[in-house]
């Protein structure tokens, strides 16, 4: 790890991973038919109507917005989590709020540790992960330890992250997975966070919340879940998350929130209320990403690649049992950009990770590269 200039000499924060790929996206540019760029999971397809008229509506907006959120968005959003993940929270309009708005999920996630008044310690997150992990426990001035089992030893232990379907890799854990992370926490008073902003894309497997009844039991002491609109609303520029479960642990999320003024604007509030209550533009956005992934997988295997996990999520993360970068180099000759495993931490050397988030016609001209 490195320092970064302008940092404080606590704050040691990594590199800011996607700046290596400069060299490769060169290269890929340089193909005939333009390059196919797969390393970030940015959505490209229209943001629906739904979302678009609601965010327009609501465009008469002089007032601050309720970093609690509107009761009309804290009910959309206990309905959809009942709804679509079977989870069902504590009275989403008591004192003690059981689900906020957040903007987006990668601001949360990066201050998690922050929002909680974690001073000290140690914060537990997957061998293979998204490296906002480690950037908040950093900004923390907290250590950071990769497993994906409860430790024996929980001495220093202050946040557990998990991660399911998991980026990269799509990895869902199981519920005994997600029952032995509970209970552990509750057993060691450590809370538990489940980033599960790829919920509504299983594809082999239908991925569990941790607030689900079959992990949580009747309530839900010491966790917590993040969810994003980004990827299943195509809304990434609305950024619009959500953060529920514990109410105690929720309440003092938002009372830091507030005072810092992350506030969700109240237009795109009133497009998460609305996005939040329709299943067809999640459902018909499924079946976009559904068909590219069918294509795509199809054509990384037979250039003898082999896809691992990726049974969820909107990831295929592959391996030619080589070094990620030359993996890497070998797909920027067709034009095509990866983002290499090593990014998401040492146990992903090995692997490079492709985004379905690009139009028809670039999965199209991916497929028709990998399979010349």
């Amino acid at each position: 790890m490195t320092a970064t200039p302008g940092t404080a000499a606590g704050h040691r924060l990594p590199d800011f991973p996607w700046d290596s790929l400069e060299a490769a996206r060169a290269r890929a540019a340089r193909h005939p038919g333009g390059i196919v760029d797969l390393s970030i999971g940015t959505p490209v397809d229209e943001t629906p109507e739904v979302l678009r008229t609601a965010l327009a509506a609501a465009g008469d907006s002089p007032g601050y917005p309720p970093a609690l959120g509107t009761r009309e968005l804290r009910e959309a959003a206990a309905g959809w989590l009942r709804r679509r993940l079977g989870v069902t929270v504590a009275d989403p309009l008591a004192a003690d709020p059981s689900v906020i708005p957040t903007i987006g999920s990668k601001e949360l996630v990066a201050l998690m540790p922050t929002l909680l008044g974690l001073r000290e310690g140690t914060v537990i997150i997957p061998e293979v992960a998204y490296p906002t992990y480690e950037v908040g426990a950093v900004l923390s001035g907290l250590a950071v330890r990769r497993t994906d089992t409860p430790p024996d030893d929980a001495a220093g232990v202050v946040l557990v992250w998990l991660n399911s379907p998991g980026n990269p890799h799509g990895r869902v854990l199981s519920d005994d997975e997600l029952c032995g992370w509970a209970a552990w926490g509750r057993a060691h008073g450590v809370p538990v966070v489940a980033d599960e902003c790829y919920a509504t894309l299983g594809w082999d497997v239908q991925p569990r919340s941790l607030l689900h009844p079959a992990v949580a039991g009747e309530d839900h002491t010491g966790l917590l879940a993040v969810h994003s609109l980004s990827k299943q609303s195509t809304a990434a520029g609305y950024r619009a998350g959500l953060l529920s479960g514990d109410p105690a642990l929720v309440r003092q999320v938002w009372e830091v929130r507030r005072h810092l003024g992350l506030l969700v604007p109240g237009p795109v509030q009133a497009a998460m209320t609305a996005a939040l209550a329709d299943d067809a533009h999640v459902e018909a956005q499924r079946e976009r990403y559904r068909a590219r992934r069918e294509l795509l997988a199809a054509a990384v295997r037979a250039t003898g690649l082999r896809i691992d996990h990726s049974e969820a999520g909107l990831y295929l993360w592959m391996t030619r049992d080589e070094d990620c970068w030359a993996t890497v180099d070998w797909l920027a000759g067709l034009g095509i950009v990866p983002a290499p495993g090593s990014f998401y931490g040492p146990a992903g050397a090995r692997h490079v990770r492709m985004a379905l988030t690009a139009t028809d016609e670039r999965i199209d001209a991916a497929v028709q590269r990998l399979t010349a």
